[in-house]
């Protein structure tokens, strides 16, 4: 599955209202982490097929990174029945991505 862009515009359906899991990677094109973590983000999200993958870029919707507290990027957030139930800040592995909608 490819990865979803979500803005405040559709976050809450793609993401709060989803019926699988959902790793958030919340992200800017200045950050050169972030730049090295999309592929590996791509990657699992074509490898785990019960979860969704979206991607947020931090510099157009500002106000979701303030109201989940994303400080750093790259931030994944993981996302299970609306709730926010894990989170991983800076660069990780593909196993650690996999692991964190396991």
């Amino acid at each position: 599955m490819a990865v979803i862009t979500v803005t405040a515009e559709n976050f809450e359906e793609e993401v709060l209202n989803s019926k699988v899991p959902v790793l958030v990677d919340f992200w800017a094109s200045w950050c050169g982490y972030c730049r090295m973590l999309a592929p590996l983000v791509e990657q699992v999200s074509e490898e785990v097929t019960d979860a969704k993958f979206c991607k947020l870029d931090t510099d157009n919707d500002p106000d979701l990174a303030d109201k989940y507290d994303v400080n750093s990027l790259p931030t994944l957030l993981v996302f299970k029945n609306g709730e926010l139930v894990d989170r991983s800040i800076g660069f990780v592995q593909k196993d650690q991505i996999a692991a964190l909608v396991k």
